[in-house]
């Protein structure tokens, strides 16, 4: 199989950073080679004020990605940066894709991420790679069973 590129930016607290690597490298193991635009303990944000931080150094690496992935963990729920991230990507037509974290039971997802995803998915390969390119559009459970459709609007802003 060939290569395949996955221009990226993975949204995640950073209580998670140490997740990271094995989500890319379970994508590189099958094939995708992740461009990872996302702010982590590698390329860290040492700036304080918030506007700063959103506009100078957030919604640029956001605009070079093709996909938003959301590492959906407990604590991304309540996260305000995973919320911005998120309407800022919508806002811009981004992709938008939430990935239980590996051994995730199922937490409750951002709220953002419920109302305006593309889908979400299980700690698999081959579902994540799926989402990434728009063949997968469903929300799927920590199992990667197949949620059924609940009765809501989706926007894309």
């Amino acid at each position: 199989m060939e290569d395949v590129f996955c221009n990226v930016f993975i949204s995640h607290v950073h209580e998670d950073d140490h997740r990271l690597e094995a989500l890319k490298k379970l994508l590189a193991d099958n094939n995708c080679i992740v461009r990872d635009h996302s702010v982590n303990s590698n390329t860290p944000n040492d700036a304080h004020h918030p506007d700063y931080i959103l506009n100078g150094i957030l919604k640029p690496r956001i605009d070079r990605c093709g996909t938003l992935v959301v590492l959906i963990t407990p604590d991304t729920k309540d996260s305000d940066w995973v919320k911005r991230e998120i309407e800022y990507a919508a806002q811009q037509g981004k992709r938008i894709i939430g990935v239980w974290d590996h051994g995730e039971q199922g937490c409750e997802p951002p709220e953002q991420l419920d109302e305006i995803a593309n889908a979400i998915v299980a700690w698999r390969s081959d579902q994540i790679i799926d989402a990434i390119f728009g063949r997968i559009e469903d929300f799927r459970d920590p199992r990667g069973e197949v949620i059924p459709e609940r009765n809501m609007a989706r926007y894309n802003c």
